[in-house]
């Protein structure tokens, strides 16, 4: 019996993705549920299952081709017997089609996949060596695989060493990637955008979490983080100034009476927001856990497109890279961020006297089409004065 492979439905938002990399080759058997290929979409990856056990007989749609909704990708015989030989159409092509073009302008010609490309970067494979075996000479996953590491090439002891070389590699986007400077891009010429600045004494934040992170990990089994803290803070000023949360639909501005808190995370494959849904009945502990399982997930690329949707206020922490200040963009259609940056001692004026305190910059970037430069300066003094004094959040003062 032959069962399709087709491409999963996308959400509503999704209208093509990209083929990235097939992990079976014809021939070979399969087990129900065993991913067979990924689909990178301008969201996420998206990781295409086996419906049923057997054989792959059939690959259609090759790596790097784009793909829509529920488009046949394959095809699975469930009663064959698996064979390590490749189906005729999977077969290198008539030796008279290999003499057409030589091997040297057929590996130049061809184009990287984004997995051949960064597969290449990690393994030190030089991608214009690589006989590219894909659709029109493209360089696949495989090829990459098969090559060896560049090395570099021997010169005569009397020959002059190459002088003023500049090599360059050329890599398409990854359609994450893309997505997210096209979205930045509309960001910055659709939003009146400016950014206003504060900072703020981490030592009461840091001395609770240093007090209580043990027995906080004991009885929640997740760690005592800061963003947590930032996220609870964020909640209580946009309480206090509704259109913080806002977002601007044509004319109208929406209000909204939930918190959706989006939190920056990096993945390999670039900048991901997933969303705290319903942030305001969220405990410190529920917090911690969910940024983690959102990293890990993000690492691993396993975010799911229902994370990664809606969203009314967004928190990017540029500190982990050390950035000490930074004008963050808003995330659309939301109209504020919150940026974090590198927490840093510093002299400070406090009661008349200079001490040293662990500062950290704040920046609230925010559309000024539809909030006032009060309650943005209002806004990051309430995250401010909540971060310095911590008790304020459980006392909901």
């Amino acid at each position: 019996m032959i069962v399709e492979v087709n491409v999963p439905v996308f959400a509503e938002s999704i209208t093509e993705g990209t083929l990235l990399s097939w992990h079976k080759k014809v021939g070979e058997p399969v087990a129900r549920d065993e991913v067979l290929v990924d689909i990178e979409t301008d969201k996420v990856v998206l990781e295409v299952p086996a419906p049923q056990a057997g054989v792959l007989v059939e690959i259609i749609v090759q790596d790097g081709e784009t793909v829509e909704t529920q488009q046949l990708l394959a095809k699975i015989d469930t009663e064959a017997a698996a064979s390590t030989q490749e189906a005729p159409a999977q077969e290198a092509p008539p030796a008279a089609a290999q003499t057409s073009a030589a091997p040297a302008s057929s590996s130049q010609s061809g184009v990287a996949m984004p997995a051949a490309a960064k597969l290449a970067a990690e393994k030190g494979v030089d991608i214009s060596n690589v006989q590219g075996s894909g659709r029109d000479g493209r360089v696949l996953k495989e090829d990459v695989q098969n090559a060896a590491p560049s090395t570099p090439k021997a010169t005569p002891a009397t020959a002059p060493l190459p002088v003023g070389e500049r090599p360059e590699q050329r890599v398409p986007m990854s359609r994450l990637r893309a997505r997210v400077a096209e979205r930045l891009l509309a960001s910055q010429q659709e939003n009146a955008i400016l950014t206003t600045f504060n900072e703020v004494n981490m030592k009461p934040v840091m001395d609770l979490r240093n007090k209580y992170k043990e027995k906080f990990e004991k009885e929640h089994g997740v760690k005592l983080g800061f963003m947590s803290f930032f996220v609870k803070a964020a909640v209580a000023a946009l309480k206090k100034f509704p259109v913080v949360n806002a977002s601007v639909d044509g004319k109208d501005i929406v209000y909204h009476g939930y918190f959706d808190i989006g939190i920056a995370i990096g993945s390999p494959r670039g900048l991901v927001v997933p969303i705290l849904r319903d942030a305001d009945q969220m405990s410190i502990a529920d917090i911690e856990r969910a940024i983690v399982d959102y990293a890990v997930k993000a690492k691993d690329g396993k975010i799911a497109i229902e994370d990664l949707t809606g969203g009314t206020f967004s928190i990017t922490n540029g500190g982990t890279f050390g950035s000490m200040m930074s004008t963050p963009i808003i995330n659309p259609p939301q109209s504020a961020i919150l940026g974090m940056h590198a927490t840093k001692e510093r002299a400070v004026v406090e009661n008349g006297q200079v001490v040293v305190r662990p500062m950290m910059y704040l920046a609230l970037s925010y559309d000024h089409r539809i909030i006032d430069g009060r309650e943005a300066v209002l806004t990051l003094v309430t995250i401010k004065d909540l971060l310095e004094d911590p008790a304020r959040l459980l006392l909901d003062l």
